[in-house]
């Protein structure tokens, strides 16, 4: 009515309120009166809007791929922005007078685009297909850096991407080349598999012979063991059996020596029994032997006395003409030895 309106504001609009082009009222979440003839409107918007993208660039060796993510930002100078674009509200405190205010999204995406293409032509297509990370680092850091973005007053809150993607054929060729390379590995890893069985095998009978060649020299150790033990005792008997050859020839040297000491004193003996005889012989060569024969008779036994007197008889028997011994008197002589 009359040209005068009521307007009110959300808390995250900031609001510059000009009249005759200067600003008289300014701040968040306001609501006034005022008259629409003198009086313009700047709304802008504090809270955060999330931009999507989605395009299309060109990697280091010449493959297309698309990128999609995005992007989350907010106006932290309205004032400084609405300096360069135009946030003005139409009479009625309600639109935009401008298409400037959904600008402001696609500049957004031109500054992640831009990064992203400096970005992607040092990478090649298999390289950029695992950049996802490293572009999200590349583009906050960007925006940090970006005049254009300090100048318009915008804070990036937040970035992602959600896909890198190649041309259709370009996946398809990819896949085949990985899909070969799956099965060139499955075949490397059967290879290696086989390889593995046949080294474990070889590894085993190596082992078994091992032990086979362990055995042989334990039993060769045993056998060597044993013939030292038989050598040994052979030695030990031969050692015995030269002692005991030493004491019997000691023994016999013993025996010879006490044999020729008895040899020795038996002549010793021999040679004095010969001597007395001999003295006594010497002594009895004058003396006559009836005398002698006297002597050796007395004291002998009768049947002694009978055969010395036969060997008298038998001496003289050129003297004697007749002799009769009959059985009578041998039966007489032999009574009479046994009495």
């Amino acid at each position: 009515m009359f040209g005068i309106n009521y307007v009110k504001f959300a808390p995250n609009v900031y609001v510059l309120k000009y009249k005759n082009g200067k600003t008289v009222r300014e701040g968040a979440g306001l609501s006034f009166f005022y008259f629409k003839p003198d009086t313009s409107l700047v709304a802008v918007p504090l809270n955060s809007s999330e931009s999507l993208f989605i395009f299309s660039e060109v990697t280091s060796d010449f493959q297309e791929i698309s990128i999609q993510g995005q992007a989350t930002y907010k106006i932290t100078d309205p004032k400084k922005i609405s300096s360069l674009m135009n946030y003005a509200l139409d009479d009625n405190g309600k639109n935009y007078v401008s298409d400037d205010p959904e600008k402001l999204e696609s500049r957004v995406v031109n500054a992640v685009k831009v990064i992203v293409k400096n970005e992607l032509k040092s990478f090649t297509l298999k390289d950029s297909l695992l950049l996802s990370e490293h572009l999200v680092n590349k583009i906050r850091d960007g925006f940090k850096s970006s005049s254009d973005m300090a100048q318009l007053g915008i804070e990036l809150l937040g970035v992602s991407i959600l896909a890198i993607k190649p041309k259709p054929e370009t996946a398809k060729a990819l896949e085949a080349e990985t899909r070969e390379q799956i099965l060139k590995k499955a075949d490397e890893a059967i290879y290696n598999r086989r390889n593995a069985s046949v080294e474990q095998e070889r590894s085993i009978k190596e082992n078994e012979l091992n032990t086979e060649i362990a055995i042989e020299n334990k039993n060769k150790q045993i056998m060597e063991t044993k013939m030292s033990s038989v050598k040994s005792e052979q030695m030990k008997k031969q050692e015995l059996e030269e002692e005991s050859l030493k004491f019997e020839i000691a023994q016999e040297e013993k025996n010879r020596q006490y044999v020729e000491l008895r040899v020795k004193n038996s002549k010793l003996e021999a040679d004095a029994k010969a001597y007395g005889i001999s003295a006594s012989l010497k002594a009895l060569e004058n003396v006559d032997p009836s005398i002698i024969n006297a002597i050796a008779a007395s004291g002998m036994e009768p049947n002694k006395l009978i055969a010395l007197a036969f060997r008298g008889i038998a001496d003289k028997a050129e003297k004697i003409g007749q002799l009769n011994i009959t059985p009578d008197l041998l039966e007489q002589l032999t009574k009479t030895k046994g009495k």
